[in-house]
């Protein structure tokens, strides 16, 4: 294993790119817990920095032992150099770089089509917990449209704890695009409203859905409002007039998976 001293290292350059978001052509894997998710969902791994301080503990040994027998690139570094590599304040032991998955063709795919649609959802963590209750729910995918924060970047995968590194995430520029697509799946496009809508407690969310979600403060464009096939409100007591977008999409997404639990 070679071992780094300098913060200024070609590699810690490297992850610092990719944290700051220059360069899209890798995940950040921050922590050991998403290292392995990556491992699990047969993501190539290709760069690995481990704290020298943490190497030999029993949590992270066997970690870096698998690593190893996948051929990774490894490599350690005092904290205090691990900590130039980390976008995280308190940083992790183990970091590490990865080939984003290759699963976005599959959105669509699946026994049951339910596919929440981040409009605008611009702080990477709502939108990670949005992917996050996507998968925990049995949606079939996600499209982060429009200005959502990307769902691979590190805050937003961080949030989603490894569901993004599973569930088929497509980035599209338009949102426009995703309901065009969206009906050439067959997808009835609901749009979540903050007032005006058909109940929650009252919708008919089964059969092939795409459900339009609107970012924190903005909510929905008109012209998506109007590209809907129904609109959707979540009953709410006075005074609050509105939800995190996470919360929303929790609420609807549990509602339209519903049947497919036991």
């Amino acid at each position: 294993m070679k071992r780094i001293t300098s913060r200024q290292n070609a590699l810690v350059a490297c992850f610092r790119a990719v944290a700051g978001g220059s360069d899209r052509r890798w995940l950040l894997l921050d922590g050991p817990h998403l290292l392995a998710d990556a491992i699990e969902a047969g993501l190539r791994v290709a760069h690995t920095i481990v704290a020298s301080e943490a190497r030999d503990r029993p949590d992270i040994a066997p970690l870096v032992s698998r690593l190893s027998r996948l051929h990774v690139d490894l490599a350690e570094a005092p904290k205090g150099v691990l900590a130039a590599a980390s976008p995280v304040r308190s940083s992790s032991v183990i970091v590490g770089l990865a080939e984003p998955p290759a699963h976005d063709g599959r959105v669509f795919h699946g026994s049951r089509v339910l596919v929440p649609i981040a409009c605008h959802v611009q702080d990477p963590g709502n939108l990670g917990a949005i992917v996050r209750v996507a998968e925990a729910a049995g949606a079939s995918g996600l499209i982060a449209a429009g200005g959502s924060a990307h769902p691979y970047g590190w805050k937003a995968l961080r949030g989603s704890m490894g569901s993004a590194l599973r569930l088929p995430v497509r980035v599209v520029a338009d949102p426009r695009e995703a309901v065009t697509d969206a009906r050439a799946h067959s997808c009835r496009i609901v749009a979540t409203s903050p007032r005006g809508g058909r109940s929650l407690f009252d919708a008919d969310l089964t059969g092939a859905l795409a459900l339009l979600i609107g970012g924190e403060g903005h909510g929905l464009d008109a012209d998506l409002l109007d590209s809907a096939d129904e609109h959707l409100t979540i009953p709410m007591r006075p005074p609050v007039e509105s939800l995190n977008a996470a919360v929303t999409a929790a609420l609807v997404l549990y509602e339209a998976g519903r049947s497919s639990f036991p």
